[in-house]
């Protein structure tokens, strides 16, 4: 099945089914980390609102919950300046903080994060991303949480978007040459 975009054709990538056992997954595998423990989960928005919002409700823990934004994107396929446009609101000073990210291309969004919830001095710090892709990371960051790897194509749906649009989309498509 594909779809258009815009301008461009997608084809189906991953399969809501399959997003939704990975999701089950990470969230067992974070609950057992946590276990006993307090728990604050950073959400990266936009894209990343959909994949926090199930996994959260798969987690047998009650977390707290905060948001940050970044802006990465000079267009609507190429990166461009990082730019924090809006920060968590809650003190992260002796918190145990779980990011949660949509898609980890570069990481240089992802250092740039880091760096600021580091100063910030959390007791721990854990990353989870639904997508990792895996021909394109310069970053040297440990991803403590990976639902799927990928290669370097452009992605839409569940959170991911193309100049916008594509995020309600409950499977995740590439980008179809």
């Amino acid at each position: 099945m594909s779809i258009v975009i815009n301008d461009k054709r997608f084809k189906k990538l991953i399969d809501y089914s399959e997003i939704s056992h990975k999701v089950d997954e990470l969230a067992q595998k974070i609950t057992r980390d946590h276990a006993g423990r307090d728990l604050l989960i950073v959400g990266v928005l936009k894209g990343g609102i959909i994949f926090m919002s199930d996994l959260m409700r798969s987690l047998d823990i009650d977390p707290e919950i905060d948001f940050l934004q970044v802006s990465s994107y000079k267009d609507e396929m190429e990166a461009g300046e990082l730019e924090l446009i809006s920060d968590v609101k809650t003190t992260l000073t002796n918190k145990n903080v779980l990011l949660v990210e949509d898609l980890i291309d570069t990481g240089k969004t992802l250092e740039f994060i880091r760096a600021d919830i580091l100063s910030k001095q959390p007791s721990s710090f854990k990353i989870c991303t639904l997508i990792k892709k895996k021909n394109s990371s310069q970053a040297s960051i440990n991803i403590d949480y990976v639902g799927f790897e990928i290669g370097n194509e452009f992605i839409v749906g569940y959170g991911m978007d193309y100049a916008e649009k594509g995020r309600s989309l409950r499977d995740i498509y590439v980008i179809d040459p």
